[in-house]
């Protein structure tokens, strides 16, 4: 008696009947057609594909004599299975129910257009309807495109080699997994994907007649939009997750809407995506942990001195400016990467100042505020300390905004308390000023004022969280959001993630004059701005500069940073990092990471500046150390911030640091 096994493997043995060993029996004229090999395209598909669910029962058959011919062992995986799929539609249910109750009690959206894209994208739609002819060029070009895949695809599916049409460009991770290289159904949909959407965004940035700013947002959100479409994010066209989940018999999805309903808890009823696991850090103890005290504080900052490891030190201290939109900690990660740390084991005494978390009680606070109660304190308070009439300063992405106002405002007064200034990723002349610009329109600022208001008069640290994600999106929300819900994996723990979700509040007075007069008027790079009856004119800075920039600074442009820096008046030094926002500027010399380019002269245009830079292997900061020794005075003995003239006021990292928004 011969068997034969139901689909799958260690199926349970079934007889067969005797009509069908009858039938067995006689010549059929079809069998060498039925016995021909699988194609080559199916065997790919057999090998790579998931597991799959026994087949449906033939006519007539009951599901239970179905569910019965299975072995113990299937029957077990597609019970998991079910139970798995039910409870993760059930927690999913929950969380979005909850998360709508929570909704009910809210206001309602201000509008269905919150970045006001509309206008914009009506713009350019009119102008390409205004071209026929380059939307039929463009139509024939998608239609080629297509038939290129279609062919190649058929070449592949008759086992000849066939070039890919599309590719992802390098460094996405969405397609690293080998199925949508191996699998052609999986490359078919990763190809036609990449297709359409590299076509909609050609399109879009093709288009003539429209003002630039216009075309670039609508070319930002056109490309948000083709990224959130992808098929990595979605559960059904995503290899990787599918075979997660057959593997784990749907454990995996269980644990990917637990994590939904968990990040939607944590946001109030609104998504907040985790990034990392925030319960593996905590400030001071395994992060911001450069022994120090602080010495001084007012309503804006804490002035924190760190403990020296040098017999001796120079004689002017640095004084750091962090941006005060997030925590001066990026400075201060880990000990191995840890600016301060690299700092002071140069002989430097560091100051920095820790910016508060504002409340409602600051949120008429000013941007002149931030001036005198920042600045002007802090230069101040560092000379009390150390007992010195100048100090080195330096400013990072909008604290050096501040600084270089700081600076024209002492060029206007005669004040030369700062011995020279060194500006991390800032910006002065905002007319290239990267993808930023475009969440300054009118209309979107005065959405943004009434969500103030409705916050008491400050800005949510998390909507400050949510707009620069939206910059980097595959990166900082769609990866999280595979890894996280169709994966059911949970983020790794990474500093740099977590100090990146710890966000502070904005003052509404403060951050509506930041911009609105420097992202929508460029206000200091034209001379127009003008500070307790001051006119600030940054070709009368005659002080030291020394400016950092990134390659790949998304937030502070290299271009933009180079036009700034051609705006001061006295010696400028401009040197160009490898890397970001972030990378370009902590990476400290152990890592051997990245380059640098230097060139001693300023010409023009940073085109010109590139053509006759040098580059150098690795970290930047010796290179700035240097120039920052030569214009930091004496050794004399090191400073005990303990034994100062101002009294410690508790040890470093401070409290300021630590209030959560």
């Amino acid at each position: 008696m011969t068997e034969t096994p139901v689909a799958g493997a260690g199926a349970a043995p079934r007889k067969r009947s005797a009509k069908a060993k009858t039938a067995s029996s006689k010549p059929d004229s079809n069998a060498s057609a039925r016995a021909k090999p699988a194609s080559r395209v199916e065997a790919a598909k057999a090998a790579t594909a998931p597991p799959q669910p026994p087949p449906a029962p033939e006519a007539g058959a009951s599901a239970t004599a179905s569910f019965e011919m299975l072995s113990a062992g299937q029957r077990d995986a597609l019970e998991k299975l079910s139970l798995n799929l039910a409870r993760a539609a059930m927690t999913a249910q929950g969380a979005i129910a909850e998360a709508a109750l929570r909704a009910a009690d809210r206001p309602a959206a201000l509008t269905a257009d919150p970045f006001h894209v509309a206008p914009a994208f009506g713009e350019v739609m009119a102008r390409l309807a205004a071209q026929p002819d380059r939307l039929m060029r463009a139509q024939a070009d998608l239609f080629n495109r297509y038939m290129d895949l279609w062919k190649a695809s058929a070449a592949r599916v008759h086992g000849d080699a066939a070039a890919e049409i599309a590719k992802p460009v390098r460094g996405d991770k969405r397609f690293a997994d080998p199925d949508w290289t191996e699998n052609p159904v999986f490359d078919v949909i990763k190809q036609s994907y990449l297709i359409t959407s590299d076509w909609l965004n050609e399109l879009v940035a093709g288009v003539d007649g429209v003002e630039p700013l216009t075309k670039r947002r609508v070319e930002f959100f056109t490309k948000m939009l083709t990224d959130a479409i992808s098929p990595s994010n979605f559960l059904l066209s995503n290899p990787a997750a599918l075979r997660e989940a057959m593997q784990t018999h749907g454990e995996s999805l269980v644990k990917g809407m637990e994590n939904f309903a968990t990040d939607l808890q944590r946001g109030g009823g609104q998504l907040s995506i985790s990034q990392t696991d925030f319960t593996q850090f905590k400030v001071g103890e395994n992060v911001a942990t450069a022994p120090g005290k602080v010495v001084f504080q007012n309503e804006l900052i804490q002035l924190l001195q760190f403990d020296p490891t040098t017999d001796e030190v120079c004689e002017i201290p640095l004084l750091i400016f962090p941006p005060w939109i997030n925590k001066f900690y990026i400075l201060d990660l880990r000990p191995e990467n840890s600016m301060i740390r690299w700092l002071t084991s140069q002989g430097l005494t560091v100051f920095v100042a820790s910016w508060v978390n504002p409340d409602a009680k600051l949120a008429e606070k000013t941007f002149e505020d931030y001036l005198h109660e920042g600045i002007y304190a802090a230069t101040d308070a560092v000379k009390r300390q150390t007992g010195v009439e100048t100090v080195n300063t330096v400013g990072y992405c909008i604290g050096g905004t501040l600084l270089s106002c700081a600076l024209a405002y002492m060029a206007a007064k005669g004040d030369k308390r700062i011995a020279s200034a060194t500006f991390f990723a800032a910006q002065q002349d905002f007319s290239e000023a990267g993808d930023l610009l475009l969440f300054t329109n009118e209309d979107w600022l005065r959405d943004l004022e009434v969500k103030m208001d409705a916050g008491g008069g400050v800005l949510p640290g998390q909507t400050m969280a949510e707009t620069f994600n939206a910059l980097r999106a595959n990166d900082l929300i769609w990866s999280f959001f595979v890894n996280n819900y169709l994966m059911g994996k949970e983020p790794r723990p990474f500093d740099l993630l977590f100090w990146n979700a710890d966000q502070t509040r904005m003052p509404k007075t403060l951050h509506l004059y930041y911009l609105r007069k420097f992202y929508g008027e460029n206000a200091l790079a034209k001379g127009e701005l003008v500070l307790d009856n001051v006119k600030l004119d940054l070709g009368k800075v005659k002080t030291p500069i020394y400016v950092q920039s990134s390659k790949e600074d998304h937030i502070a442009p290299y271009r933009s940073v180079y036009k700034g820096a051609r705006l001061f008046g006295g010696p400028v030094n401009f040197m160009m990092a490898g890397s970001g926002h972030i990378a370009g500027v902590i990476n400290a010399p152990a890592a051997m990471k990245y380059q640098y380019w230097t060139n001693p002269e300023l010409p023009p245009t940073v085109e010109e500046w590139m053509a006759g830079a040098v580059e150098h292997p690795g970290s930047w900061w010796p290179n700035w150390a240097a120039w920052l020794k030569a214009r930091s005075g004496k050794q004399i003995p090191a400073r005990d911030p303990a034994k100062g003239p101002l009294k410690p006021l508790e040890d470093a990292p401070g409290s300021y640091v630590k209030v959560k928004s």
